[in-house]
């Protein structure tokens, strides 16, 4: 009867979440505490939720302040000089505006946030895929793949929930993970390479000034040929290069060449915004560095070191309360909705594991999977991530499925660090889940049509998955 329950649980979780009928929050807190009174342990309740908040308050920390962090970065510009680097090395040239999308989508991602990382990159990017008439679907692809590895984070969601769901350190996940992470990335660049020069075949190599002389050129053939005039003497015709008739003309014009003169302009952040420190930009370059290093070398928890440097952060670039303020209240949403989805998960997690439905679950998924793959349920678990956190999100497949999984992994002793690095393999294909709003942003923003973006990323995306698993295999990671 638990093995049936605690598949309903799940199964009306997924349900409910999918159809957007509640959100993620509501659904861990309201749908477990249903299923605890329907088991007949509605009174330990309590117990099931303290238990879950205490062991979830150091990956919410985490998540808290590493949000804050990454966003006082961003705020105060400290990868704006790599992007207009990045905008700068890819001139005209397809191959390099397809490397440079899967590098500036890389960099951006350390927010953690996917929104804004395809906020700014479309916003740099899409002028020059434009301009050159590029294919548009290849930036989402590229974008939403490179996210997608990035996303492994343990700040950016999926290694969080892995940790929340199997009761387990983050870093300990993420830190041996790194090596094939870094391979998938490298996968995602040298994909884009190859995607760059399919383009550069395709429309070759101009500078953006030939690109402008070629887009005036068809837009007076456009001209021409709307004006039923052979002879180009209509009051609508104009010459390439010279200054249009119409009253839209002169807007065209203005706006080619300000695409023209956007080679080394800085898109997708506001160059004069406000909270720009730039004469502290070495020490927020050097902190960044230390920070991650000391995550790498294990030196402190992950949780205490996101929370000195983003209380370090704000004090040095906003040693003024009321500005602190203002950045803390400027990401509020993000850590709001993140760290309440952590602490919310552990009604769930707690149920699921206090009622003893988990240990049901697992027992039966044991007695079904074959001797013989038994101790490989972290490959099984890698392979599977990709069609389940396609079709099901994050928080359906980390705290409905994995959980199972891994009671199912230690009975053939798979440990269950070895099965979370595992499940974290699927996340360039999730990314383009048509469960996750931020690729709603992507499309959108890109003009691009859900789709056609389907139908391309799709495959490559698969791609860098099995890739990022053979990496793990090969290193010994799962």
């Amino acid at each position: 009867m638990l093995t049936i329950l605690g598949f309903a649980m799940i199964a009306t979780f997924l349900v409910l979440i999918m159809m957007k009928k509640m959100s993620p929050i509501a659904a861990l807190v309201l749908i477990p505490a249903l299923f605890c009174v329907i088991v007949g342990k509605g009174a330990h309740l309590g117990d099931y939720v303290i238990d879950g908040v205490s062991s979830l308050a150091p990956t919410a920390a985490m998540l808290m302040f590493a949000i804050v962090y990454f966003g006082v970065m961003i705020d105060v510009g400290l990868f704006d000089p790599i992007v207009r680097g990045i905008l700068r090395f890819c001139k005209a040239d397809p191959m390099r505006i397809v490397v440079g999308t899967a590098l500036l989508a890389a960099i951006v991602s350390l927010d953690g946030d996917g929104s804004t990382t395809f906020m700014i990159t479309v916003s740099a990017m899409y002028p020059l895929y434009k301009r050159l008439k590029m294919s548009l679907v290849v930036m989402t692809g590229v974008a939403a793949m490179a996210n997608g590895v990035m996303n492994t984070l343990p700040w950016g969601g999926p290694t969080a929930r892995a940790a929340t769901a199997l009761e387990l350190d983050a870093g300990d996940i993420f830190v041996p993970m790194i090596p094939a992470l870094l391979v998938g990335l490298l996968g995602v660049v040298v994909l884009a390479y190859v995607l760059g020069l399919r383009e550069r075949r395709r429309l070759g190599v101009l500078t953006l000034d030939e690109a402008l002389v070629k887009e005036e050129a068809e837009e007076t053939e456009t001209v021409l040929v709307g004006s039923g005039n052979a002879g180009g003497s209509g009051k609508g015709a104009r010459p390439a290069g010279g200054s249009g008739a119409g009253p839209d003309a002169g807007a065209e014009d203005d706006g080619a060449k300000a695409g023209a003169e956007d080679d080394d302009d800085f898109q997708g952040l506001d160059p004069n915004r406000p909270t720009l420190r730039p004469g502290l930009y070495w020490f927020n370059a050097l902190l960044t560095v230390v920070l991650l290093t000391a995550m790498i070398m294990e030196l402190l928890p992950i949780p205490v070191l996101f929370l000195l440097g983003a209380a370090l952060a704000l004090s040095v670039n906003f040693p003024h309360v009321p500005d602190q303020k203002a950045r803390i209240a400027a990401h509020a949403d993000n850590v709001l909705n993140v760290s309440g989805m952590v602490f919310a998960a552990a009604v769930f997690t707690g149920v699921l594991q206090g009622t003893g439905m988990v240990d049901s679950m697992a027992t039966w998924l044991v007695d079904v999977v074959p001797d013989g793959m038994g101790p490989h349920m972290a490959l099984v678990t890698g392979v599977l991530s990709l069609p389940l956190t396609y079709f099901m999100s994050n928080d359906g497949f980390y705290f409905g499925v994995l959980p199972v999984l891994a009671e199912a992994g230690a009975a053939h002793g798979v440990s269950p660090l070895e099965m979370a690095r595992a499940s974290l393999v699927g996340q360039p294909l999730h990314m383009s889940s048509p469960l996750v709003p931020a690729v709603y942003v992507l499309v959108g923003m890109a003009r691009v049509e859900f789709g056609d973006h389907t139908r391309f990323v799709v495959k490559w995306a698969a791609l860098i998955c099995l890739l990022i698993l053979a990496a793990g295999f090969l290193f010994g990671i799962v």
